[in-house]
C-alpha cells in the first residue's frame, strides 16, 4: 500500500466484532464465513478474496488491485 501512498504501518488485521458492525450500513466480509457477527438489518457483501499472506508480491499486488475495483463498483 505504501507504492500508493497509503501508510498502514499502524494498522493491523482483526477479527470482526459487533461493535464493528453496529454503526454501517453496508459490511464488507472477506471470507470469514461463520465467524463474521451477523447482525439484523444490516447489508452484508462477501468478496471471496485471496488471503495475501505469504504470497509473492506480484500476486499481493493484483489482490489489492482487486480489492481497489470492488471497492470502486461500490462507490
Amino acid at each position: 500500500m505504501s507504492e500508493l501512498g497509503i501508510d498502514l504501518s499502524g494498522r493491523v488485521p482483526h477479527q470482526l466484532i459487533d461493535e464493528d458492525v453496529e454503526w454501517a450500513d453496508l459490511v464488507v466480509t472477506m471470507g470469514c464465513g461463520d465467524a463474521c457477527p451477523v447482525l439484523p438489518g444490516k447489508r452484508y457483501l462477501d468478496w471471496k478474496i485471496l488471503d495475501p499472506m505469504g504470497l509473492r508480491i506480484e500476486i499481493v499486488r493484483e489482490i489489492r488491485d482487486e480489492i481497489a475495483g470492488l471497492v470502486d463498483e461500490l462507490a
